[in-house]
């Protein structure tokens, strides 16, 4: 059984080693935006509820994020294991998590806070089919357009210089605490963030076995 948890910064790297280890495990890689979406536009009763929040400009409550996430973990696809990505997001989460599922490890990236500027400054994203590029670690095969349909690539007004530093500094605030919270508990593993996907997804593999 692999019950995973990815805690780390904007623009370390979750959702690229989420998805290599995903396909690696056979579990399904779960982040919160991509459930709440996904629930929207198969307008499940949960689905309706959140994009009220959604088009009110509002943020989901933990409540029904939760209900949300117990649901996804109940499909036949999780029955050997899940891996989330980002959340839980708070001490809060964390406890709420924890009456839900039990975990078997909960790794933690971490990178410099220039690497993670530098990274998240760099980022880019198709909107056609959500893949995320990096002008640095991972740029696209020709400049500005998606390897997959060929859509121009865009630069996602929270990756902007200005909102970085908000960012890691919520980051710090809410999100840091957890890896004490996990420490304790004797789920947590660092994961040196630094260098290319593949040295990264190596290292992610080592911490789990």
């Amino acid at each position: 059984m692999h019950r995973i948890v990815f805690l780390g910064p904007p623009g370390v790297g979750k959702g690229t080693q989420a998805a290599r280890l995903s396909r690696v495990l056979g579990i399904p890689h779960l982040s919160t935006g991509d459930l709440l979406r996904a629930a929207v536009r198969a307008a499940t009763p949960l689905g309706k509820e959140a994009q009220g929040h959604m088009d009110a400009g509002r943020l989901v409550p933990d409540d029904l994020v939760l209900r949300i996430l117990t649901e996804r973990l109940a499909a036949p696809d999780a029955a050997s294991g899940f891996l989330l990505d980002g959340f839980p997001r708070n001490l809060a989460q964390a406890e709420r998590l924890r009456a839900i599922t039990p975990l078997d490890a909960v790794l933690s990236f971490e990178l410099p806070a220039r690497l993670l500027v530098e990274r998240l400054s760099g980022r880019r994203i198709c909107p056609k089919c959500q893949s995320v590029y990096n002008l640095s670690t991972q740029p696209p095969q020709v400049a500005g357009k998606c390897d997959k349909d060929g859509t121009e690539l865009i630069q996602r007004p929270d990756d902007l210089p200005e909102a970085i530093a908000t960012r890691l500094a919520v980051y710090t605030e809410q999100t840091a605490p957890l890896l004490g919270y996990y420490e304790r508990a004797g789920l947590l593993r660092t994961v040196d963030a630094t260098g290319d996907p593949d040295e990264v997804a190596s290292r992610v593999r080592a911490a789990i076995r």
